[in-house]
């Protein structure tokens, strides 16, 4: 299982995009943490790893533009331990 199958699987994760199976690891981290519920956050951890998954929120983080929520981005921060 790739984590491409857990938009794949729940299509309202990414609804307004047109082909969201071929979505890069980091867009599918952010529409989980923004959209999904515990359970996508929990399967995404599981499919990739927790150390990871945290290495794709940083590295989203950097970027200059990201889509977070400013409390999913507030939460994760302090979940994956980057204060």
């Amino acid at each position: 299982m790739s984590v491409n199958d857990i938009v794949k699987n729940k299509p309202y994760l990414a609804w307004y995009v047109k082909n969201p199976e071929v979505l890069s690891e980091q867009s599918v981290l952010e529409h989980v943490l923004n959209y999904g519920d515990w359970e996508d956050v929990q399967l995404f951890i599981k499919i990739k790893g927790q150390k990871e998954t945290a290495e794709l929120f940083k590295k989203s983080l950097a970027n200059k533009r990201t889509n977070y929520l400013p409390a999913i981005k507030n939460y994760f921060i302090r979940y994956f331990n980057f204060l």
